[in-house]
């Protein structure tokens, strides 16, 4: 299956744009080409099998003057967002015969957008889609006219681009950032130092946004509208959202504001993807540290597109507020865990680390309701001057950060993805809740389920300590993790679990300090006051095995655990630790 956009040139010896998407929503093709028999030759090897093809153009004209019910109909809605057709007749010379329709014939195209043909044909219209599928407040003027500058052409170009990439996480993907020629396409923009260079990339652009339709129309019929009919002419756009306001006409020379805030966020995001990889280090360094167990910290930067979605109505309920800093989403940090005494942990670390604003226990709110459903805790913080200095990009910017279990992580996914596709038939909406209900109450016992399985594991380890005496074996002198864990989960039977990962990396350090038998490491943890060192460093949770063997060996080494290869990334971190062990206990 392919999808084909066609932005088709009025004449024969202009430039038209042509781009293809596969199955999956990945561009294919993009290119431009002059006149009917180029553009045949170059659509007709993705046209061999099942294919829907857009043309920006029209394709059915009847009427003698004016509109087209199509273009009537269409700009009943879209005209208020400067998004209106243009009229279509036979009294253009250009649409006696029009050459979209030829195209399509000689291609074997039905042209029919209700057919269920396998080639199919569609007439659509890149300004009305752009407005729909990206909540836009007024077009792009990335087109060219009289009075408009090249460096507004440029923005608004890149803009659009930007808000195309941004589909790849839509519920029907598009994917277009690892393709060569859109990569070009992108960079010719960035350097272009004349209209002339930017009006080819907007041929092909168009195309691209054309062939999105196509697929969108394909794949999700219930997300697009139908104006005027086969017999009269029609065009196809992605619904309007319900509600979904034009922006104020802003008085010249002032700008919209929402348009305005789009193009800041466009020319931001940049520097915010960085920014989000910076949380995300540091936020696993301070659970790394703190021995607490997660199974991953992932974060994104939001995009262009979900930017623009939302700007709107953020500046329609706070009008006097900066987006760029006041959204509190644009980056979003998730923390999984495995048990749910783990989100309490690593909620109360995020609480002594970041100048915590807000923390919802989303499903402490549900559960107080009785029902069963979302679980999941969520924080907006901002960085201290220390943290800071980690995440330069950050800087004042809040980040919402989400901490929740493997399970309740998995319940939130699969619930988002069925309910944003929309895909349940509105008869079976109130079995589905049932169910969702169901599962969710199913999950949360689970959870539960599985802290008792946890702490029963423990438990039993902390019964049967392994043979101290065990021959560790002359050919490998390494504590394996497994013994490591089994070992530390006696010494230390008030500790958590660690990750892992973690007691592979410690066992590492241990046979750096040249002990390569339980006994050994035993007699080294025995010579440490526990209690002592506990009070000394003032944990504020349940800290990991890990980390306590991590503080026992160098409360025993000191400076030597400190020079340990395996420890070159954070010297720093353990020297502080180390000044604090010299010092007085500190109070919780």
């Amino acid at each position: 299956m392919h999808y084909v956009g066609v932005d088709l040139a009025w004449g024969q010896k202009r430039p038209t744009g042509v781009a293809v998407l596969d199955a999956a929503g990945r561009l294919v093709h993009v290119a431009t080409m002059v006149g009917d028999e180029e553009i045949v030759a170059t659509v007709s090897p993705y046209l061999a099998a099942d294919c829907v093809v857009a043309f920006d153009a029209p394709l059915i004209v009847k009427n003698p003057t004016g509109n087209r019910k199509a273009e009537a109909d269409l700009n009943r809605d879209f005209a208020r967002f400067e998004a209106g057709a243009h009229p279509s007749n036979t009294g253009k010379p250009e649409l006696t015969k029009p050459r979209g329709a030829a195209l399509s014939a000689r291609l074997g195209l039905d042209m029919d957008p209700r057919s269920t043909s396998s080639r199919r044909a569609l007439e659509v219209y890149p300004h009305p889609a752009t407005v729909a599928l990206f909540r836009l407040g007024r077009t792009l003027k990335y087109k060219q006219k009289s009075g408009r500058s090249l460096e507004t052409l440029r923005t608004d170009l890149l803009l659009l681009a930007q808000l195309l990439e941004g589909l790849a996480t839509a519920d029907c993907p598009l994917h277009l950032a690892d393709h060569d020629g859109w990569r070009e396409l992108v960079a010719t923009v960035q350097t272009a130092s004349r209209k002339s260079e930017l009006r080819a990339v907007e041929d092909q652009v168009d195309a691209v946004v054309c062939a999105y339709v196509a697929m969108l129309a394909d794949q999700r019929p219930d997300r697009v509208t139908i104006y005027g009919d086969v017999e009269s002419g029609y065009i196809l756009t992605p619904t309007l959202p319900a509600g979904h306001q034009p922006s104020p006409r802003p008085p010249k020379p002032f700008a919209d504001p929402v348009a305005a805030a789009v193009r800041d966020y466009a020319a931001l995001r940049p520097a915010l993807v960085p920014a989000a990889e910076q949380v995300v280090a540091l936020i696993t360094g301070l659970l790394d540290d703190a021995g607490i167990n997660y199974q991953t910290v992932t974060g994104r930067t939001k995009t262009v597109a979900s930017f623009a979605a939302k700007v709107g109505r953020f500046l329609a309920t706070a009008p006097d507020a900066s987006p760029l800093l006041d959204m509190t989403d644009l980056i979003g940090i998730r923390v999984i865990t495995y048990v749910h005494r783990d989100v309490d942990a690593v909620a109360t670390l995020l609480h002594d680390e970041l100048e915590v604003h807000d923390d919802r226990d989303l499903g402490e709110e549900t559960a107080s309701q009785g029902r069963f459903g979302y679980s999941s805790r969520h924080l907006q913080a901002r960085f201290g001057p220390e943290a800071t200095a980690s995440c330069p990009a950050v800087g004042e910017r809040q980040v919402q950060i989400q901490i929740r279990t493997v399970l309740q992580h998995a319940w939130a996914e699969f619930e988002h993805d069925i309910r944003y596709k929309g895909t349940v038939p509105e008869e079976h909406t109130h079995d589905l809740d049932r169910r969702f209900t169901l599962a969710a109450g199913l999950l949360e016992l689970a959870d539960q389920e599985f802290s008792t399985i946890q702490d029963r594991l423990r438990s039993r380890l902390v019964d049967h300590e392994p043979d101290v005496d065990a021959d560790i074996g002359a050919e490998d002198p390494r504590i394996t993790a497994p013994e490591l864990a089994a070992f530390l989960a006696g010494q230390y039977h008030d500790a958590d679990w660690s990750r892992t990962d973690h007691y592979a990396w410690i066992a590492g350090l241990v046979l750096e300090l040249g002990i390569t038998s339980l006994r050994e490491l035993a007699e080294v943890i025995r010579q440490i006051d526990s209690g002592a060192l506990e009070a000394k460093l003032g944990y504020r949770h349940r800290t990991g095995a890990v980390r306590r063997l991590d503080d026992a060996l160098l409360a025993a080494y000191g400076e030597r655990y400190v020079a340990l290869s395996g420890n070159a990334h954070r010297i720093g971190l353990l020297t502080d630790r180390l000044a604090r062990m010299a010092g007085p206990p500190t109070s919780r």
